[in-house]
């Protein structure tokens, strides 16, 4: 299929990646490293996927400032409009209205597909097909359309959209009308909707066209859209700064899926993980005949089994793990994390103590 110039991809690169510590940090969150452990970042990743979907200069980051460089440096020679940077984090609301702020100036026309840029996608060629058909759908419709991932067991992590079971046209099986959108349900609500067969997970993948985004926003968030959509290539800083402090900190799901009536998901043939935790990270690696996820690193295990492991790639350093079953290990350049992969939710325990242990240190 030949690529659309008036196709644009906003990806939302902002994220802190916290869960993902020690490897994540504030200075280098998750969007920046190899979690795959393939070669390349998420972020990366993410862009050479757009790239085959939308011309190259139609690809918008939108970046906290003290990772513009980070940016720039992973995807280099990109234009000034292509990298955005948020003076504060405000949720992904304004983000997007600040991307399609820009982008309206370049484009009036545009379509915009809004992504994650820390998500794995595992069948490409499915997923080039779906965001097309999705793509070619709002074109023709008033429509906003979400991407559902089939939902491969009951979590409280993720978003549920539950979906009316006719098709919303004809010959387009895999498009249904949205009926609710629900965030991060109590574990037996999760058990409920994946045995109901009426729920897809909530890929954070929306397309719609640039006029359909501006009616939702002027409709839903009324304030966000009469300050954003203001906003162009001759914003100061100051300014950009003043807009921030002064915005509602919103998501899209909550400030406009959940409210639309025009809000349709399609049913993604493609695999789909929002690797949001080292579990979930786990669950989407390779494993060997013990149950190892070894991801990088030099690595040699002995009677060690449901583990996984995130070394650095530089061989360094060799690890040894013997006895280990159900365990994470994960090290950057200055920290070795060993836990219980049921205990992942102390991470944020761990990082803090260390931290704090620093700041202590170095008064």
């Amino acid at each position: 299929m030949q690529i659309n110039k008036h196709t644009w991809c906003i990806i939302m690169a902002g994220g802190l990646g916290s869960r993902f510590w020690p490897i994540s940090r504030t200075d280098n969150p998750k969007q920046f490293i190899d979690v795959m452990g393939v070669g390349q970042s998420m972020l990366q990743l993410t862009f050479h996927r757009f790239e085959k979907i939308c011309p190259r200069q139609n690809i918008v980051i939108v970046t906290g400032d003290q990772y513009v460089d980070s940016v720039r440096e992973q995807i280099p020679s990109l234009l000034p409009y292509q990298v955005l940077a948020e003076p504060l984090r405000r949720n992904t609301a304004p983000c997007v209205a600040y991307a399609a702020a820009i982008i309206s100036q370049i484009d009036p026309e545009a379509t915009l597909i809004v992504s994650p840029s820390d998500h794995a996608i595992f069948h490409e060629e499915k997923f080039i097909a779906d965001i097309q058909q999705a793509v070619q759908t709002v074109a023709l419709r008033q429509w906003i359309i979400t991407l559902g991932a089939q939902p491969i067991r009951p979590d409280t992590s993720y978003g549920y959209i539950q979906f009316n079971e006719h098709p919303s046209l004809p010959r387009a099986l895999n498009l249904h009308k949205v009926v609710t959108f629900t965030e991060k349900p109590p574990i037996e609500m999760a058990r409920q909707f994946i045995a109901s067969g009426e729920f897809y997970w909530n890929s954070g993948i929306f397309v719609w066209s640039l006029a359909v985004l501006r009616k939702a926003y002027e409709t839903y968030l009324p304030a966000i859209a009469e300050t954003f959509f203001s906003l162009g290539f001759g914003t100061s800083w100051e300014d950009l700064e003043r807009v921030y402090s002064q915005c509602e900190s919103i998501s899209i799901d909550n400030g406009i899926m959940e409210k639309a009536d025009n809000v349709h998901v399609l049913t993604a043939s493609f695999g789909w993980s929002d690797v949001e935790t080292w579990d979930s990270l786990y669950d989407v690696s390779h494993r060997d005949k013990d149950g190892n996820a070894i991801v990088s690193g030099n690595v040699f295990t002995y009677d060690t089994h449901n583990t996984l492991v995130v070394m650095p790639n530089d061989n360094s350093k060799t690890l040894v793990l013997e006895g280990l079953d159900g365990y994470i290990v994960a090290a950057s350049d200055d920290t070795l994390m060993i836990c219980r992969r049921k205990n992942e939710e102390l991470v944020f325990r761990f990082s803090s103590d260390v931290e704090l242990k620093k700041l202590i240190d170095n008064k």
